[in-house]
């Protein structure tokens, strides 16, 4: 094989309902990907073994040396540990980029917020590059942000910018560190939801019973609500050129209409709110992105 180009990066999108795992060409352009479910009532530790399992196959299979990693995580991603990732029992335990590399033998390992690298993969390859600032709006298992100001993805003094699950929601005042905007408006607060009326199919079949009159829509209503309060006060701090929506939940009509009428009604200057091209796969481009760069 041609060694210029046999060179082989890896990208891992670890999520709270499934994970990503893709090779890609020394460019970071995909070549081929699978997911995984996380699993994640079974823990930390064999959600991570079972994606570098699978890396390991998918590299083998397509042939070449892996020369970097690139890897998304929940949370702020640090050397010992990882803080703010409460959907995963033990993932504040992991240590990614020291797993990765022993696991694979590589030393070149990038790591970023899951939301960080999807904005990432918006500022080189999606709807954010010709817009400034940007701001990017993750629906998924949680809620959370990423801002982009001049071409770069702004991390934020502890790398906690645009986590916003952990904003204040409801009347109680003080209030407690906890997610609790995550609680109130996100894949898993929808599941809960749905479990609660009772409606079947999770948040999927919440949405899909809203598109009616009801419980159901009166219930979906009240957590956009609570959702575009937050994201009203995003837009007055940074006044974004666009808004780029990302995961599961962002993939609904309803939701996102009901969020665009309500930013629409309240802000003085209203960005344009479009979805992601990349289907649920922004934050694994960011990681074949982030290992490119490592590799550089």
């Amino acid at each position: 094989m041609n060694p210029s180009t046999d060179r082989r990066l890896l990208g891992i999108d670890f999520g709270g309902t499934k994970m990503a795992i893709g090779i890609g060409d020394a460019a970071g352009t995909p070549l081929v990907s699978e997911r995984l479910p996380t699993l994640a009532a079974r823990g930390a530790r064999q959600a991570l073994d079972r994606a570098l399992d699978l890396a390991q196959k998918l590299i083998t299979d397509t042939g070449g040396t892996l020369h970097a990693a690139g890897i998304a995580s929940p949370g702020l991603v640090r050397e010992d540990g990882i803080d703010l990732a409460p959907n995963v029992p033990g993932w504040e335990e992991l240590r990614l980029a020291e797993a990765v590399c022993d696991h694979l033998g590589i030393a070149r390992v990038s790591v970023a917020n899951d939301l960080n690298a999807a904005a990432l993969a918006e500022l080189r390859h999606g709807a954010l590059r010709d817009a400034d600032p940007g701001l990017v709006i993750g629906l998924g298992t949680g809620v959370a942000a990423a801002i982009t100001v001049g071409g770069a993805v702004v991390s934020g003094h502890h790398g906690a910018a645009g986590e916003i699950a952990y904003a204040v929601a409801g009347p109680d005042w003080p209030a407690s560190p906890e997610p609790l905007l995550e609680q109130a408006f996100s894949g898993r607060a929808l599941d809960e939801l749905a479990d609660e009326l009772p409606v079947a199919g999770g948040a999927a079949g919440l949405c899909a019973a809203a598109a009616s009159p009801g419980a159901a829509r009166d219930a979906l209503v009240a957590g956009v609500d609570e959702l575009a309060r937050h994201v009203v006060t995003c837009c007055l701090l940074l006044d974004p050129q666009r808004i780029v929506l990302v995961g599961g939940v962002a993939g609904n009509d309803l939701v996102r209409d009901l969020l665009i009428e309500r930013l629409s009604a309240a802000l003085p200057y209203v960005p344009e709110v479009v979805l992601s091209s990349f289907a649920q796969d922004a934050a694994l481009l960011g990681a074949l992105t982030l290992a490119a760069q490592a590799d550089g």
